[in-house]
């Protein structure tokens, strides 16, 4: 480039020409304001093909990819690993097994409040685990202590696993009670634990929900695709998964004459779990795929078949043990295929640019 000619004169003839072989129009190079070259003309970048009806003018440019954005992805992807997934799935069974635990404590089955007790403690232990080793240090969990702020999933979830946790474990240890010595020291915790548990437990029982939906609200409050569109389904679909969570623990552990809760809740979990995936893979139009393709496919097929077997076989085998404690596995496993298809899909979704370019492309359509 001369240092005499003016950068603004050469970008203004280069547009110029740049439309002029768009448009086909064979124009010669332009050499400066009104004025042409001599030589031949360039080749149009379109020409008109005849055929079919009316024909019409097809360009040469290749369609357009979403790949990347100079070499990077348009979203980062979540940087979640499996053991999010899985405090998901515990998480839920921790607030529908201490939900449980409160039926059969109201309705006097002794069965099915032990077994909802213990294991919401043992899911809500694991939970505390996951989500630590999540975060590489251990004391920033206690850094989540620090505030209280009601506009952060994670802030009220923290909060909220920071009151259920000690209200199920002492739900859970006054489930010891009739085993300690009748005097002394542990003669008076013999006396004292069951009312407290009692209590513990309906305090666990209360804060389940906000447990059992939290994690949908937080995924949903991320940017990742579908997690983002899908914010009125997620909450759902957890509390769902977490209420059938809950009946397989009953249905595994409790006799079949005491299984009447557990067996009401799983109806009523998987209602809500159903609804909720089949509204996910049809209301949400191309951001539907990432949750009927691939693995996250896979497990949410497997969840819903796992779930109505679930079901099914908790009403057809009301007075078999053996069928029950069958259902209630089923149960158990079609949640942790909800919960890892949940997680798989929104990741897929974050990995792909188009399901971030072409929605908001739709927007900015609709919006013009």
């Amino acid at each position: 480039m001369s240092p005499d000619r003016p950068v603004g004169d050469l970008f203004r003839r280069f547009r110029e020409r740049l439309t002029a072989e768009q448009n086909g129009l064979g124009s010669r190079p332009v050499t400066g304001a009104g004025r042409t070259d001599s030589g031949p003309a360039p080749r149009p970048a379109a020409r008109r093909r005849r055929g079919g009806k009316g024909g019409g003018e097809q360009l040469t440019v290749p369609p357009a990819e979403f790949t990347s954005y100079y070499g990077r992805p348009v979203l980062k992807p979540p940087v979640w690993r499996w053991d999010i997934a899985a405090y998901l799935f515990t998480g839920g069974l921790a607030a529908g097994s201490s939900l449980l635990a409160a039926g059969g404590q109201l309705t006097g089955r002794p069965a099915l409040r032990r077994a909802g007790r213990v294991g919401s403690l043992a899911a809500v232990g694991a939970s505390a685990y996951f989500l630590i080793n999540d975060l590489g240090r251990p004391s920033r969990f206690h850094h989540m202590l620090r505030v209280a702020k009601v506009t952060s999933p994670m802030s009220v979830g923290t909060w909220v696993l920071s009151v259920f946790g000690p209200a199920a474990g002492l739900a859970a240890v006054a489930e010891a009670a009739p085993r300690l010595p009748e005097r002394g020291v542990p003669g008076l915790a013999r006396r004292l634990l069951p009312p407290a548990g009692h209590a513990a437990g309906l305090v666990a029982a209360v804060t389940a929900p906000a447990l059992a939906t939290y994690t949908g609200v937080l995924l949903a409050d991320t940017a990742v695709p579908s997690w983002h569109e899908a914010y009125p389904e997620l909450p759902v679909i957890f509390a769902g998964s977490a209420l059938a969570s809950g009946a397989g623990v009953g249905l595994l552990a409790a006799p079949a004459d005491q299984a009447g809760p557990a067996r009401r809740l799983a109806v009523a979990g998987a209602a809500l779990e159903l609804w909720g995936a089949h509204r996910v893979e049809n209301r949400l139009g191309l951001l539907s795929e990432p949750y009927a393709e691939g693995a996250a496919g896979k497990l949410l097929r497997v969840g819903r078949a796992l779930t109505a077997a679930g079901v099914a076989g908790a009403w057809l085998g009301r007075r078999s043990r053996l069928v029950s404690a069958a259902s209630g596995g089923a149960l158990l496993a079609a949640s942790v295929c909800t919960r890892f298809g949940i997680f798989h899909g929104g990741v897929a979704s974050a990995r792909d640019p188009k399901y971030t370019v072409v929605p908001q492309r739709e927007r900015l359509d609709r919006a013009a």
